[in-house]
């Protein structure tokens, strides 16, 4: 075959287009859809911002526009659409997308509503100072590896010297071919905690740096409301999150109320606030529900407000929970921290994409370090030559004077040589040949100018050889030193806390599944029965009655209310958990319950039940709280009136405990029992009414290793015994004394 012919080369056909669909979906994969675990950036952002740095549109540079950042990288750097750089460009700098935006966007860079970008020739755009400081800083120190563009024409960086962990600061979203990438962002201050915390002890599990990183922090606020999931989430790199938008209640005039949502679902940006404002005209249209009067957008600059308002009379948390259930105000965001590690798609875990980021800051740092060694040792050597070089100035100048070249003068002061030299004397002659001086010295010497040889310029020759010793001790410590790399690394992260950490938006809880009925439940009365175990059920009435004597003996609290109500239970711990009778066993009277604790955030093994009652009962009441060290309030039952399962329900102070919550009315006389006997009667009228958060005032001035044990409440005019001691004791026949009194001791 000569030369000119064409070679043809036969291959099954369906092996030739598996192999070019394998060699692009690899290029997608690593190439364009997914971040690098080590700066959390695609290739299309890394590009654009080293870009920017490139042009000098630094944060303390002017504007410059978005058009000519695009065509700039797109020439140089990402030989793809403009579209898809302009698009990575807009995301950056929109800060209701990222934990932390990296481009300073000046113009129209689109709204959260989902209204898109001005044109590329509209905006203008510059780096942030903390995309500056955190990600572009030290490139010339050699602290990356840089490859050629596509044409060969440039260099470009294979990944940014990133400070911090992009990857969970500000998350990541990417369809590549056959897998995707979906990454919440997480709050900054938290992960440096994480990441100073796994440097100090790397055996640290998952679950101890969720201490340190609650959960994800999204921009647009919102609750996480499966906290439990979020430790199988991080150690696996995968699973579903759970997030609402947040929903007040604000009061109008006439009774009226209306919900108003202030923040929204992170997966709710863009369209999804139009289709929700949709959904809930729908649910009206088709009279799901009858409650909402009006519907309104009123976001705006300040944040997100869509205002529902209310009939008189609606059922505020059933139409929640109905928002929940029926809208995308409640919604699921899908985690896989997919990212390209070592060169290879991997599915990461928290506590991995920490190590991956410290593997980095390590051989950054220390890529770092040995360049600025390598330059102060440099200096060092020069500085050392300069030095040298003015204890023997004659000697150096009578040989520069007697050279026929530099190429001989150089010889003499590197290598000793004299031949090409005309010397004054055989002892200027032989002090030269001793000399040895490096080639650098003797670069430095040549090239040194006269003024240098002034006393003053000599003194700051030496200081400034001092501060080079100084340096390179320094930096052969952290390069030797694992303790002095780390504490430059933690110092680094701390400085990037300081300056630019903020608080969390996002809250993160474990909430009650959004149970909506779309029918009504008939009302009727039932009883709730709680034996002394915490076993909880209701029965009807007629049962009750027919079972009243067994009932009453074999339960420790016996509660009238209604199917519909709620039932509070309040601790010793100062709290008030509250369920609802519906989500209660209702059945037959020898029935064996459910424990309280399955039902409720109560604790057996942390905090005692001391009262349960109706919650619908409260409003009508006022409630007496007492506790150990002798702290009483009365407190308006209404104020319990909340749809929270479990709230405060007094402030305590330090080793206080809650000894009694009772109703009481201002006509029944108090009488508070010590455990060392002391016993002091008062008119309940003498208590303050205070709000649940006050700790109170003193209702007995207490001896020294007593405390509270007992409070009584009875009516005058009416007998009442108790037992102390085995001895009987006639309440009405105590002295009536004031509030704050030291009591009597009781003698029998």
């Amino acid at each position: 075959m000569s030369n000119n012919e064409s070679q043809i080369i036969r291959t099954e056909y369906s092996d030739l287009m598996k192999k070019s669909y394998i060699d692009y979906a690899m290029s997608v994969i690593i190439a364009r859809a997914l971040p690098d675990v080590r700066d959390g950036l695609k290739p299309v952002q890394r590009r654009t911002l080293y870009d920017m740095h490139e042009l000098g549109i630094r944060y303390d540079k002017p504007y410059r526009k978005c058009a000519r950042i695009v065509g700039d990288t797109m020439g140089k750097y990402h030989p793809h659409g403009d579209s898809s750089i302009y698009d990575a460009l807009v995301v950056m700098a929109q800060d209701f997308k990222k934990g932390m935006v990296l481009v300073d966007g000046h113009g129209n860079f689109g709204s959260i509503e989902g209204d898109g970008a001005a044109a590329m020739r509209y905006t203008e755009a510059r780096l942030t100072k903390f995309t500056q400081e955190a990600y572009l800083s030290d490139l010339d120190k050699n602290v990356i590896d840089f490859g050629p563009n596509f044409d060969e024409t440039e260099k470009e960086p294979l990944v940014l010297p990133a400070r911090v962990p992009n990857l969970l600061i500000n998350g990541a979203e990417g369809i590549a071919v056959g897998m995707a990438t979906s990454i919440p962002t997480h709050n900054l201050a938290e992960v440096v905690d994480a990441v100073k915390a796994y440097m100090k002890n790397d055996a640290i599990t998952t679950k101890q740096l969720m201490k340190y990183v609650k959960g994800p922090d999204f921009p647009t606020g919102g609750i996480v409301v499966n906290k439990d999931d979020l430790l199988s989430i991080y150690e696996s790199g995968q699973g579903k999150i759970k997030i609402r938008g947040k929903v007040e209640v604000e009061d109008l005039k006439g009774g009226k109320k209306q919900l108003v949502i202030t923040e929204i679902p992170y997966t709710m940006i863009g369209s999804g606030i139009s289709k929700f404002l949709n959904d809930v005209a729908n649910l009206v249209e088709t009279k799901k529900t009858t409650d909402i009067v009006d519907i309104s957008n009123q976001s705006s600059k300040e944040g997100i407000r869509i205002v529902l308002e209310l009939k008189r009379g609606a059922d505020v948390e059933n139409l929640k929970n109905m928002l929940y259930k029926k809208t995308r105000l409640e919604d699921t965001f899908g985690v896989n921290m997919l990212a390209v590690a070592d060169g290879r798609p991997e599915t990461l875990g928290l506590k991995k994409i920490i190590e991956y980021h410290v593997d980095f800051q390590f051989e950054v740092t220390t890529r770092k370090y040995k360049t600025l060694l390598a330059k102060e040792q440099e200096k060092r050597e020069v500085q050392e030559g300069l030095i040298k070089a003015c204890d023997v100035i004659d000697l150096i100048i009578e040989i520069l004077r007697g050279s026929k070249s530099v190429k001989d003068a150089k010889a003499c002061l590197v290598n000793g040589v004299t031949d090409n030299i005309k010397f004054k004397s055989n002892i200027s002659k032989k002090m030269a040949a001793m000399l040895r001086f490096t080639e650098r010295q003797a670069t430095a010497i040549l090239e040194m100018r006269l003024y240098k040889l002034i006393g003053l310029e000599i003194e700051a020759l030496q200081k400034e050889h001092e501060i080079t010793v100084a340096n390179i001790k320094r930096y052969e410590d952290i390069l030797n030193n694992y303790d002095s790399m780390s504490e430059v690394i933690i110092g680094e992260l701390d400085n990037f806390k300081k300056e630019y950490g903020r608080k969390r938006r996002t809250v993160v809880e474990n909430a009650e599944e959004a149970v909506f009925e779309e029918k009504k439940i008939e009302e009727q009365e039932v009883v709730f029965l709680m034996d002394r175990f915490g076993y909880s059920k209701t029965v009807d009435v007629s049962v009750y009655e027919r079972n009243k004597e067994a009932a009453d003996k074999e339960s420790k609290y016996v509660v009238h209310c209604m199917n519909t109500g709620k039932i509070c239970f309040f601790t010793d711990a100062g709290r008030m958990h509250q369920v609802k009778v519906l989500d209660l066993p209702y059945g037959k009277f020898r029935d064996k319950g459910t424990p309280i604790d399955n039902l409720t955030n109560y604790s057996s093994a942390e905090e005692q039940i001391i009262m349960v009652c109706d919650a619908e009962q409260m409003r009508f009441v006022k409630l007496l709280f007492a506790t150990k060290q002798g702290m009483l309030k009365q407190v308006d039952g209404s104020e319990f009136q909340v749809a929270k399962r479990t709230i405060a329900a007094t402030k305590l102070q330090e080793d206080d405990e809650l000894l009694s919550v009772q109703v009481v009315t201002d006509n029944q006389c108090v009488v508070l029992q010590t455990k060392n006997g002391y016993f002091l009667k008062f008119s309940a009228a003498d208590v303050p009414k205070k709000k649940k958060g006050a700790v109170g005032v003193r209702g007995i001035r207490l001896q020294k290793n007593d405390e509270m044990e007992h409070v009584y409440l009875y009516e005058d005019g009416i007998e009442t015994k108790i037992q102390y001691n085995e001895k009987e004791v006639t309440l009405n026949r105590l002295k009536l004394a004031k509030r704050d009194g030291v009591g009597t001791k009781y003698r029998g």
